[in-house]
């Protein structure tokens, strides 16, 4: 089956130079092209093979980046991520707490883009750094002064390989653990971080992480 990704954004010019990156670096079969949220959907309704979904948060319909929610409940297995000029905080926190899997800054060069991509497209969450901690930073207040040191040796691991881009199976098979039991230790480190979903955990505890 070919292998097609969708580009949401109402630069033409850019979506032209994204499309050529993701066929000639990434190996895509096509690229739909769409100018607005609408668009974007009708494409992921009615293409086949859709392998990943890129949107910018800037163009018609897009209310915010809450508005990819509504996208991840009707395509929860998509890699989806958002492709932005905003440097934002908010912006990044609010993506990753409507569920995509990457905030990827219009200004990387070449060579990082598809590094970013290809992260994505192998299950990790892709945050810069930079906007990372920032985005840690904006999360904390609500939850208080996060201190990992809380967590258990257990979950202390998951959440290690959770921040590496593994999936729930792939961390079970790991640490030899039951899938249940995954999803139980998830949950904790969820509750502990004050987020409500994997990709807004990674971005609050990567920086932690890197700190030790």
């Amino acid at each position: 089956m070919s292998r097609i990704a969708v580009i949401a954004d109402d630069h033409g010019m850019y979506r032209m130079g994204l499309a050529f990156t993701l066929k000639d670096r990434l190996g895509f079969d096509g690229v739909e092209e769409a100018a607005s949220l609408d668009e974007a959907l009708a494409r992921l309704g009615e293409t086949d093979g859709i392998a990943l979904a890129l949107f910018d948060l800037s163009m018609p319909g897009m209310q915010s980046a809450a508005s990819l929610a509504a996208v991840r409940e009707c395509y929860p297995d998509l890699p989806i991520a958002v492709v932005s000029g905003s440097d934002n905080r908010a912006d990044v926190l609010s993506a990753l707490a409507a569920g995509v899997n990457g905030f990827v800054p219009k200004g990387l060069r070449d060579d990082d883009l598809v590094a970013a991509l290809q992260a994505i497209l192998g299950g990790a969450i892709y945050v810069p750094a930079s906007l990372a901690q920032g985005a840690a930073t904006a999360a904390e207040p609500a939850s208080g002064t996060i201190d990992l040191a809380r967590l258990t040796p257990r979950q202390r691991d998951v959440l290690g390989l959770l921040v590496e881009g593994r999936t729930n199976k792939e961390i079970a098979r790991a640490l030899d653990l039951g899938h249940g039991t995954v999803k139980i230790h998830l949950a904790a480190v969820f509750r502990h971080l004050g987020v409500s979903n994997r990709a807004a955990a990674v971005a609050v505890a990567a920086p932690l992480l890197a700190r030790g």
